[in-house]
């Protein structure tokens, strides 16, 4: 099986750079939309779906790091790829959910509160400065740049892997907060 990969050249770096901005800003945009829009009560199950999407990333991510650490390529690109094709499908469930419905108020007391605050701070913060590093990361993969995927990598991973965790947690802590 032949692998893929693309040529390297500058204006996809200067992609990156505006996607990594133009995301997060789309995002804070829609979120930002006020007047909610009823996709259906289907929606309401999007929050369950992300949690899995968060737990099947860490996994994959996981799984991506063991690979490569064993010299296994093949397996570690395959799982990378997946985790990033996830980290789409996440934002897409992530914006209809919040499109379509009002914000779920955390319910928890005590040591929880501030726990639960705490984690969804850090991991909205960083799942935006992630999104430079992991776009980063699967560019020079997949062009074979392994100096620079290795120094995006540095970064992406540690973050990446945090942010997919602390999404399953605070997926966690506020699931029984649900209508």
């Amino acid at each position: 099986m032949a692998t893929l990969t693309i040529e390297k050249k500058p204006k996809y770096e200067r992609i990156i750079n505006i996607l990594a901005i133009a995301i997060p800003l789309a995002v804070a945009v829609l979120l930002g939309i006020r007047q909610k829009i009823d996709l259906g009560t289907w929606t309401k199950t999007l929050p369950h779906v992300i949690g899995m999407i968060n737990t099947l990333t860490s996994v994959l991510l996981i799984a991506g790091f063991y690979f490569i650490k064993q010299g296994n390529v093949t397996g570690h690109r395959r799982s990378m790829t997946a985790a990033f094709l996830l980290g789409a499908v996440f934002l897409v469930c992530y914006i209809l959910y919040h499109v379509s419905n009002e914000a779920t108020p955390y319910g928890g007391q005590g040591l929880f509160r501030p726990v639960y605050y705490f984690l969804l701070i850090s991991h909205i913060v960083l799942s935006i400065v992630v999104v430079w590093f992991v776009l980063r990361a699967i560019y020079f993969g997949y062009t074979n740049d392994i100096p620079q995927h290795r120094k995006a990598v540095k970064w992406a991973m540690p973050i990446w892997l945090y942010v997919s965790v602390s999404g399953v947690i605070v997926y966690l802590m506020i699931s029984p907060y649900y209508v």
